[in-house]
């Protein structure tokens, strides 16, 4: 299953989106087996999913750009202050998550609004206190704004916009997150494994008074 089609399982009617791979350039011959395997794949993904949805996927991923340069650069820093890099992963930015909600707000476009206001919303706020925008504040001016608009129940009424924008935030960098290879790495999710089966315990074989002959113990495979 790939990211749309997982994050459209997981949230639908919040956030819809496999794991954001990107293409190695190089002009090693050996790339060529490597873009046939991914073209096959991409060509039988496909052939399970509808015409319509293969179409608006690539309507919606060769459209132009919803940000601007100065508000990925804001949600880029607000998704890694949301989910740090830290020693059992990588950061948002690292799992690809502003492309991620690129993504979304062009696929989901009721989120277009409220992403833009809110990005223009904190940086009038950073310009009154700060004489700055956002994402030129210090990393602590940045944590304080954040502080702010991060805990619903502890903020300011007159923070309610605020508030509202950075929810909409973190849903969306969770969602992104958590559906990206780093994030499923991070869950320790393996999926679907062999387990491995020792045959009934001891001490149930004893409760029933039954035991494996000398010709059972020998055929199977002990772990």
């Amino acid at each position: 299953m790939d990211r749309r089609k997982s994050i459209k399982a997981l949230l639908v009617g919040t956030v819809a989106t496999g794991t954001l791979i990107e293409a190695c350039n190089s002009a090693d011959t050996k790339t060529a087996p490597a873009a046939e395997d991914a073209a096959a794949a991409s060509k039988s993904d496909n052939a399970t999913r509808m015409e319509q949805e293969v179409a608006y996927q690539k309507q919606v991923d060769g459209s132009p750009k919803f940000f601007t340069p100065d508000e990925m650069a804001t949600v880029t820093i607000l998704g890694d202050i949301i989910i740090p890099r830290d020693e059992v992963s990588g950061s948002a930015s690292d799992a690809k998550v502003p492309e991620f909600i690129e993504f979304i707000v062009k696929d989901m476009p009721e989120h277009q609004v409220p992403m833009r206001g809110g990005l223009r919303w904190l940086d009038l706020q950073c310009l009154k206190r700060f004489e700055k925008a956002f994402k030129d504040c210090s990393p602590q001016q940045q944590i304080e704004m954040v502080d702010e608009i991060a805990y619903p129940k502890k903020a300011k009424p007159a923070m309610g916009q605020g508030v509202a924008f950075f929810n909409l935030m973190r849903n969306l960098t969770a969602s992104g997150f958590y559906t990206s290879e780093i994030g499923v790495k991070d869950m320790g999710y393996a999926g679907n494994v062999p387990n491995q089966w020792n045959g009934v315990p001891a001490d149930v074989l004893k409760q029933y008074n039954l035991a494996y002959t000398e010709k059972e113990l020998k055929e199977c495979i002990s772990f």
